[in-house]
């Protein structure tokens, strides 16, 4: 009995589409919904820094005085409760993961600070 059931399963395997890739040279296409990794829009951040308040596992660190934003993608888990809280909407998930690493990959966007507070703080 066991023989039939196997060869059942071999002969309606042969008639298949095989449900891998060739990887390198197929690239993967990711469902919507998938949540990858963490983008910026840095022209429209404010540095408020409610996402860094936000993030559970501390992978985001804002600086007003630097002007910085700076993502730890190896703590980062792909939660997305950044991209929910964040007013300006300059935060995104990105299907495509972040590529493995040995080292810990922080990344730095530099935020240019909005010409009308340059003008505020420069006494006439």
């Amino acid at each position: 009995m066991g023989t039939f059931r196997i060869s059942g399963l071999v002969l309606r395997s042969l008639f298949k589409r095989p449900s891998t890739t060739k990887h390198p040279k197929v690239a993967r296409e990711w469902e919507d919904g998938t949540r990858g990794r963490v983008l910026i829009d840095a022209p429209s951040c404010i540095l408020c820094g409610i996402c860094a308040k936000r993030c559970p596992s501390d992978a985001l660190a804002v600086d007003r005085a630097g002007a910085t934003w700076e993502i730890n993608r190896m703590r980062c888990v792909q939660c997305s409760h950044c991209v929910e809280v964040c007013p300006k909407k300059c935060l995104i998930m990105d299907k495509q993961y972040t590529s493995s690493s040995m080292s810990e990959v922080i990344e730095t966007a530099e935020i240019q600070k909005a010409d009308k507070e340059r003008e505020e703080k420069t006494p006439e």
